[in-house]
């Protein structure tokens, strides 16, 4: 509970790729609707450490956001994403999402974090307007 709201936690055991599966049956099961569903992930374009909160939108190449996408059948869902940057060489793409992060981001990376749970009872109560203009001034 933060507040008065009662929320579902979901770490998929599924690979990234199929993590539309997971998301898809917690949110039927509890009925509950896409409107209300928030998706943590790891943003390629977006600096390391930054936080952006949006409604919607494509895939942007996300495995795991392509699959829920699928999965619920509507891109109309809430997204808290977290930058990762990109690595210098495009050939080691795979090898720099699924690797550790350095020490720098790393730190970086739980900062973000740490600025998204502050952020979490506003996002929870539907204050998304202030989430927003206060992540994206940073």
């Amino acid at each position: 509970m933060i507040g008065i709201s009662e929320l579902r936690l979901l770490k998929p055991n599924t690979y990234v790729n199929r993590s539309g599966q997971s998301i898809s049956a917690l949110a039927k099961y509890f009925a509950i609707p896409t409107s209300k569903i928030l998706l943590i992930h790891d943003e390629l374009d977006l600096a390391v450490g930054k936080v952006r909160l949006k409604y919607g939108g494509g895939h942007a190449g996300h495995n795991g956001i392509r699959d829920t996408i699928k999965a619920l059948g509507t891109q109309d869902f809430w997204r808290l994403r977290v930058g990762i940057d990109k690595p210098v060489h495009k050939d080691r793409m795979l090898d720099y999402v699924l690797g550790r992060p350095s020490a720098s981001d790393s730190i970086a990376i739980g900062y973000a974090i740490d600025i998204s749970i502050a952020h979490l009872p506003h996002i929870v109560a539907g204050d998304f307007n202030q989430v927003m203009n206060e992540l994206h001034r940073t």
